[in-house]
């Protein structure tokens, strides 16, 4: 419990905002929690703790941190139920005739300086918070984590109401810095539509989050409840692409560097496509859409390539479609994160061509790809951009696409 002066304290820091860096708020639109096997089990509905025995044997050590630190015993614990899909099974070098009979597993390398402290990415808020204030960060916008795959539809909804209910929890000390993403699910369509209706209005939910059964896509009339729901509460919709998930994991010739490289802008892409081309934000005029963590310099020559293909493929569009699609990307509901790498003149390249409305700072905090603790400087460091454009960047942008804090 906390006394009453630290929660004075706690309060004083939530409201006032007063973290900042260099003059100016952060809102770190990509990062993580992932709580464990451990962590969430007091979260799941009655019927489903009493099958938490039976999921014993489906629990994995989790021996490496999410930045590659090594943990030490006892060690918690994640969830696999079925065989992970991908390229992350085997290994073929670049070069190499076929995948290494039994390499030994890798993990990327951390691109920080520090890891990240040790629970914040679980169940430990206030070492993720000393970790935001470490980088001047007020706000996160933290990824949830996703069910294991499973082919049990009332398992995967029991995982999701779980999260939900730990990120309400987690989110509750600190409800103007820490925000998350309601989870839906495309195979339980109104047990999702029924979760957006319990959590909207809750402090942390800033939007909701698809996760999309393979072959479902997210152009699909079936989806339609999730989207009226979003706009009915005022939500965003997010997409996050991953290295290990479709599109394009069984078409990359068993290599990890092309995975990485070629899957996250991919699937962005894809889903972008499809989400304008379909007219949802048409028909949802409520809501915002954002890719997170899928770079972000190929945005104006995805632009101006959708708009080419819009007339020259129209036949395969809905003749309702009212805009071209480079309009919806800078019509002022659209947002892309940042990836540091990119750097620079990437940003000015893309607030040149696209307005400065679209970019939103992010950092992958706690993963390995994160600059942690140097996040924050290195991005600020990009004066080219002007103060105002780095203002929208680092804060305004995000609060237009996830809500004031």
């Amino acid at each position: 419990m906390f006394s009453r002066a630290s929660r004075r304290a706690m309060d004083d820091r939530t409201v006032k905002g007063a973290v900042m860096r260099d003059g100016f708020k952060i809102y770190d639109a990509d990062t993580h929690l992932n709580p464990t096997a451990e962590t969430l089990a007091p979260y799941f509905d009655p019927a489903t703790r009493k099958r938490l025995p039976e999921w014993e044997s489906f629990k994995v050590p989790f021996r490496i941190g999410w930045a590659g630190e090594r943990l030490e015993p006892p060690y918690r614990h994640r969830y696999r139920f079925k065989k992970r899909a991908g390229w992350r099974e085997e290994l073929r070098v670049l070069g190499e005739a076929g995948p290494r009979q039994h390499a030994a597993e890798h993990f990327p390398k951390f691109m920080g300086s520090r890891f990240p402290t040790p629970g914040g990415s679980d169940d430990d808020v206030e070492a993720r918070i000393r970790d935001m204030d470490d980088e001047g960060v007020d706000v996160q916008l933290m990824l949830p984590g996703l069910p294991p795959a499973t082919d049990e539809v009332d398992v995967e909804m029991a995982f999701i109401r779980a999260n939900h209910r730990f990120t309400q929890d987690f989110c509750s000390r600190y409800p103007h810095r820490l925000k998350s993403l309601i989870v839906v699910s495309s195979r339980a369509v109104e047990a999702s539509v029924q979760e957006i209706k319990v959590w909207a209005r809750a402090p942390w939910a800033a939007g909701i989050y698809p996760h999309l059964a393979e072959g479902m896509p997210i152009d699909h009339p079936d989806l339609e409840p999730l989207w009226a729901a979003a706009n009915e509460a005022g939500l965003c919709v997010a997409h996050h692409s991953f290295t290990s998930g479709y599109p394009g994991y069984r078409d990359l010739w068993d290599n990890p560097f092309i995975g990485r490289t070629a899957s996250h802008p991919w699937g962005a892409m894809r889903a972008v496509s499809a989400f304008f081309g379909a007219g949802i934000l048409d028909r949802y005029r409520a809501i915002r859409y954002c890719i997170l963590e899928s770079g972000f310099g190929w945005l104006p020559f995805w632009a101006a390539r959708m708009d080419d293909q819009a007339v020259y493929m129209s036949y395969a569009l809905p003749e309702s479609l009212a805009r071209k699609p480079s309009e919806y990307m800078t019509g002022g509901r659209f947002f892309a994160s940042v990836v540091i790498h990119e750097g620079e003149k990437m940003a000015k390249m893309v607030n040149d061509f696209l307005g400065d409305g679209v970019l939103m700072y992010s950092s992958d905090y706690p993963h390995a790809e994160s600059r942690f603790p140097e996040s924050t400087h290195q991005v600020l460091a990009w004066k080219s951009l002007g103060a105002e454009a780095m203002a929208k960047m680092m804060w305004h942008n995000a609060t237009r696409c996830f809500g004031e804090p």
